[in-house]
Formats: structure tokens, C-alpha cells, sequence
């Protein structure tokens, strides 16, 4: 079964993993992309492959070129070399930074299906035919080791810290404007009208003695008629104000700290000097 080491740096978790083939490794880098997992990095491409390039065939310089190529990498130092190794034979190292949790079980399948080597095992296999394991690579570096503390010397643990500021942006706005059209209305309404009729009828009986006289009988005549009046009223009040809310929102983002490694070689440990500490310490600030 393929092993993958894992690292944590803070709330980001980390996987890596050995590839004997160009193939496997390309493979396993396009999966973790096609699941949502964007921060994979493939070390060792120009690699022919392991067993392709033996320890007979290559210098110190590329030893160093390997180790440093893998630098950024949150490894412990006797796996940064192990994997510094494997890139020598040929392998080729994936290296996924940011694993969210909800996908940290997908990538290690991912990782295992594409045949990620069981590196504990394939390092015995080199320590059986002579690797040492941790080396130094270049004079500079064995100075820096040999190099002895004359003074009171310190080693800064820089931490980023996030604030978050608040800004004013325009979310749109909310117009009500009023403008005046006209609406055809129609209503019934009743007139009366008045009308003078003439009728004659013929009769037969004795005039009398003013019958000869003048006269004259006016009747008038009268109609109704619509008069429009117009009375405004008020109908409708539309009011316009503003609601002022507040809310919580996370903001999620990275900030960046150094990691301190301490190798302690000692036979003994003196506890008053540092308690506690009996080996490799890893501490997080």
C-alpha cells in the first residue's frame, strides 16, 4: 500500500507523495485538480524516470539541486532528504498545499490509486545498499553546521496577523417620482327636459262678445344640462425612509508564520537548560 506523509502548518494540512513513473504523477496531478484541489506542485519533470539514473551517475551538485528545489516545502529535514533522494533515482514528488478538510480523504485516495510508493519501504531499499540518509551538501552548509554559538544569537518567529477594515460601497438605489396622467372616467347622470306642444281641435259653439279681441299665451321651455365640477382628493400617502442593518460575515483568508525546527543531538539533556526537549521539536508560534 502506498504511504503519503502528511505535515500540518497551522489550520493547512499538506500531503506528499512519491512517483516511480512520469506518467503516475501526472495522473495524480490532474485528479487533484479536477476535484478542486489547486495548489499541487510536481518536482523532479525533467526526471527520466526511477531506476532510470543511478547514484554512480550523478554529482553533488545535483543532490544539491534537488534538495534546494524542494526547500519551500514544510518537510522535517530527514524527509526533505529522503524525498531529495527519490528525485536523484529519477522519481517525481507531488506535493499538495491547502487541503481543504472536507477533500483531505479524496486526495489521499487519489494519491494511493496512481501508485504512490511506500517511501519507509523504498528508503530501507536504499540504506540496504549504502545510503546514509541525512547529508550536508556543499562546504557553506557544513560550516553553517560546524559553526559554534559565541554569543547570545536568535532566530526571529514571524508571524502575520489579519486585520479586517470596513468600506462604503453603492448597493443601487430606490427612485419614487410622482408625474400626472390623464384617466378616461365616465358616470350616468339623469337631465329633465320641459316642451311646449300645440294641439288644435275643431269645435262648434256661440262666440262671445270678446271674441274679437287680441291675445296671446307664451309657454317656455327648460332642459337640463351636465356641469363637470372637479374635486381633488388626496388618496394614497407613499412614504420613503431608510432601514439600517447590521451582520456578522467571516472573512477567510492565509496569513504566514515561520516554523523553528530544533535538532538536538546531546547524549543528555540537561533539564534546567530545556526541559522536555529529548530529540527533534517541532514548534509553532
Amino acid at each position: 500500500m502506498a504511504m503519503e506523509h502528511v505535515y500540518e502548518s497551522g489550520s493547512n494540512r499538506s500531503l506528499s507523495a512519491m512517483f516511480d513513473t512520469r506518467a503516475e504523477a501526472d495522473r495524480a496531478v490532474s485528479r487533484l485538480r479536477e476535484v478542486g484541489i489547486a495548489d499541487v506542485v510536481l518536482t523532479g519533470e525533467d526526471n527520466p524516470g526511477y531506476g532510470a539514473t543511478s547514484r554512480a551517475d550523478t554529482t553533488r551538485d545535483d543532490d544539491r539541486g534537488f534538495f534546494e528545489s524542494i526547500g519551500d516545502f514544510f518537510f522535517p529535514e530527514e524527509d526533505r532528504h529522503t524525498y531529495a533522494e527519490g528525485l536523484n533515482r529519477g522519481g517525481f514528488l507531488v506535493t499538495v498545499s491547502n487541503v481543504p478538510a472536507e477533500l483531505y480523504d479524496r486526495a489521499l485516495d487519489i494519491l494511493d490509486d496512481e501508485g504512490a510508493i511506500d517511501l519507509d519501504a523504498r528508503e530501507s531499499e536504499w540504506r540496504s545498499e549504502g545510503w546514509a540518509g541525512v547529508q550536508t551538501f556543499g562546504s557553506e552548509r557544513a560550516d553553517l553546521d560546524r559553526r559554534d554559538v559565541t554569543g547570545d544569537e536568535h532566530i526571529d518567529v514571524v508571524e502575520e496577523r489579519m486585520s479586517v477594515a470596513k468600506r462604503e460601497t453603492d448597493a443601487g438605489r430606490v427612485r419614487v417620482r410622482s408625474y400626472v396622467r390623464e384617466v378616461p372616467v365616465e358616470q350616468e347622470v339623469e337631465l329633465r327636459s320641459e316642451s311646449v306642444n300645440i294641439e288644435r281641435h275643431p269645435v262648434d259653439r256661440p262666440a262671445g262678445a270678446d271674441a274679437f279681441e287680441e291675445r296671446s299665451i307664451e309657454g317656455r321651455e327648460y332642459r337640463e344640462s351636465a356641469v363637470v365640477q372637479k374635486d381633488a382628493r388626496v388618496v394614497e400617502e407613499i412614504d420613503v425612509h431608510k432601514d439600517v442593518e447590521s451582520h456578522t460575515e467571516t472573512v477567510r483568508d492565509t496569513v504566514r508564520k515561520t516554523e523553528v525546527e530544533i535538532e538536538d543531538d546531546r547524549d543528555t539533556v540537561d533539564p534546567t537548560i530545556n526541559p522536555g526537549v529529548t530529540g527533534r521539536d517541532d514548534i509553532n508560534r
